[in-house]
């Protein structure tokens, strides 16, 4: 056994000559340059108490070792500093401290000598770290060399290195190879110092619906303003969306007329036999300009009893394509169709077509009181393929035509994440074919689901074109609100082509600007020619539409009088601010009906339900980067809504309030 101990020995001397110097010293400038480097400032330690506690204190005793290596040359040199630079790793797993290039030391000059010396050390070289996987029981129980983890730890702490190579100057580097093999699994990869917040994915495709905000009119140059009226919610929805994620919304997500008409109001209701809506306008102090005045005009839809709404025939068009795959897509639309099928009378009939690819019929018509075989085939239902949106379309719109008879409602509810890629993606494509096909008396709907891949724009001509209401579901609380809550607004129609025109007294208001609806403008003209399409009202809906407007004189007015106008304004005895005019059909109806009334400049104490729509209109143009606002902030807004929450008996208004502190920190972060 001794003969065989010193033949070993023998080999493994002849296996390592003597070390260059040159070499040497090359490797230790290198290994001593990349350090520096890491370290940021040549000749001094960075703190390490940002880093993780192995490779802090790792690192934090190699500077003076790198010094007590430098003075005791050979290969015991440079293999201790190739060690550590292999076990001490970035949070990508790449070596801190290796060099670029390492100048490799003499080989062994007999072959069957450097094979034994070899298969030796392979044998005593510690196990190969696995980096970002957490250790199990077992990984710890076999580590090697654990029992000298606290003598390395302690040497490194106390910057003992010296000594501690002068006593084994091999095994230091067995030692640390050893301590680092036993630890690193313990500790995941650390983040990096600044990282990004959290976004939408890079493969984000989202396109939305709007416009610049309105600009601010010359009353003497522009008297006259018209719109058609929007009872949409999805603006509402999709910021909040973001919010919750963390993000302020994009700018052209947030329509401030769909944060506003997000809630419901009780706004004073028609009387019996007068028009299926009422207007009420209420002229109060702007919140954020005291030189200003707010035109507040509200319109209320009559809610029939239920037993006079007419028989629903109901097509559902579901997306299940490959996006709508998400916990936030297809499974949500299956839960959110769920509640809505509660609400739905035995004499309603439902059917389900699917596109995904290509199109598919899934129910024929069934009667709502069959609700578990309507169940089955929404369950059956799973996400694949590409998007046929026309073929869908034509398909759903076929079999709403078959269900379709005299007095009974029929209507399309598209369920999608807007992603129409194949087939008719072209949004004015789309509403062309959905104009002509809303002549029929078969209505259009859209429900959104997901993020990432949103095409709000699309949806909105979808549902603009095809007289029905657009909505964003981003929770299960969401669909209750829009498919139980609020169901028969949005499918049962009580006034069609609704359109807003008002002429404002130059004599008495100088300046003046619409708050939102910048994608529902109107040519002036268009308000007498019952064929522009415009906006519905819903049974039981409310709409809201606010002015700012500068009253001649004040100092609020923001442009100069023209030199050369010709353009007086006209006395007004009354001292009216202006005259509302609003057209609308009734349903099945070509011809538009007329309802007036003056805008008077008295202002009395608003309502909570005013006062709250008017922080909603706050709420918005701060999220739009309004210009109008001078110093209203986010506190401003936030006050004006808690004072003016009122019962709020589904908590939407408080859950508004927490969405506007949530703004108001992510807007100062």
């Amino acid at each position: 056994m001794n003969d065989e101990l010193d033949q070993l020995k023998t080999a493994l001397d002849a296996a390592t000559p003597e070390p260059d110097a040159a070499r040497r010293g090359a490797n230790l400038r290198l290994a001593q340059e990349n350090f520096e480097r890491l370290q940021g400032s040549p000749g001094g330690l960075r703190p390490t108490s940002d880093r993780r506690p192995m490779v802090g204190w790792l690192l934090s005793g190699v500077k003076p070792m790198i010094d007590a290596l430098s003075t005791r040359g050979g290969l015991v040199a440079t293999t201790a500093l190739v060690a550590i630079g292999l076990v001490v790793l970035s949070p990508q797993g790449r070596s801190l401290l290796t060099p670029p290039e390492v100048i490799p030391a003499p080989q062994a000059t007999s072959e069957p000598e450097k094979s034994r010396a070899e298969d030796r050390l392979r044998r005593e070289q510690p196990a190969e770290p696995t980096v970002g996987r957490t250790m199990t029981e077992a990984d710890a129980a076999n580590a090697p060399s654990a029992a000298r983890t606290d003598t390395v730890e302690e040497a490194f702490t106390d910057g003992e290195m010296a000594p501690a190579m002068e006593a084994a100057p091999m095994d230091l580097s067995k030692s640390a190879a050893d301590s680092m093999a036993a630890t690193s699994e313990l500790y995941a990869p650390a983040p990096m110092p600044n990282e990004a917040p959290m976004m939408l994915p890079e493969s984000n495709t989202e396109a939305f619906a709007n416009a610049e905000q309105n600009p601010l009119k010359i009353t003497t140059a522009e008297p006259v303003s018209t719109f058609s009226i929007d009872v949409d919610t999805a603006s509402y929805a999709v910021v909040r969306s973001s919010l919750t994620a963390g993000m302020l919304p994009p700018t052209g997500a947030v329509r401030v007329e769909e944060m506003i008409n997000y809630f419901p109001y009780d706004y004073p209701a028609p009387d019996a036999g007068e028009a299926p809506f009422r207007p009420t306008v209420t002229t109060l102090e702007t919140p954020w300009n005291p030189g200003t005045r707010l035109v507040h005009i509200a319109l209320q839809g009559r809610m029939p009893a239920l037993e006079d709404r007419p028989p629903l025939n109901l097509v559902f068009l579901i997306d299940t394509s490959g996006s709508m795959q998400d916990a936030d897509k297809l499974p949500l639309l299956k839960q959110s169709f769920r509640l809505m099928l509660g609400q739905l009378r035995p004499e309603d009939q439902v059917a389900i077509v699917t596109y995904a690819g290509s199109a598919g019929q899934v129910l024929e018509p069934t009667a709502a009181g069959e609700r578990a075989v309507i169940m089955a085939a929404l369950d059956r239902l799973e996400a694949g393929g590409s998007t046929a949106g026309q073929e869908g379309l034509q398909q759903a719109y076929q079999v709403a035509e078959s269900m379709a008879g005299d007095g009974e409602v029929t209507r399309v509810l598209l369920a999608t994440d807007g992603d129409f890629n194949v087939g008719l993606s072209d949004p004015a494509a789309l509403e062309e074919f959905i104009a002509k096909k809303r002549d029929s008396g078969t209505y259009l709907s859209v429900l959104g689901f997901g993020r990432g891949n949103l095409d709000d724009a699309t949806m909105q001509a979808l549902a603009q074109n095809g007289n029905g209401q657009a909505a964003y579901i981003d929770t299960l609380n969401e669909a209750q609100k829009v498919l139980v809550d609020q169901l028969t607004g949005a499918l049962f129609p009580i006034a069609g082509d609704v359109k807003v025109q008002v002429e404002f007294n130059p004599a008495t208001v100088a300046e003046y600007r619409l708050i939102g609806y910048e994608t529902r403008a109107l040519n002036r003209e268009d308000f007498n020619n019952d064929k522009v399409d415009a906006g519905e009202i819903g049974a039981g809906h409310s709409v809201t539409a606010i002015y700012e407007v500068t009253p001649v004189g004040s100092p609020a007015v923001l442009n100069d009088p023209l030199r050369y106008s010709s353009e007086t304004p006209v006395a007004s005895d009354a001292g009216e601010l202006g005259f509302l005019r609003l057209r609308y059909k009734e349903p099945g109806e070509d011809v538009s009906k007329l309802i007036e009334a003056p805008i008077l400049p008295q202002m009395g104490s608003a309502s909570e339900d005013v006062r709250f729509s008017v922080a909603m209109a706050g709420f918005g143009q701060l999220l739009r980067g309004s210009d109008y606002l001078g110093s209203w902030s986010w506190g401003d807004a936030i006050a004006l809504a808690t004072g003016a929450r009122g019962e709020d008996a589904f908590g939407y208004r408080a859950e508004a309030v927490g969405l506007m502190r949530l703004a108001e920190s992510l807007s100062e972060d």
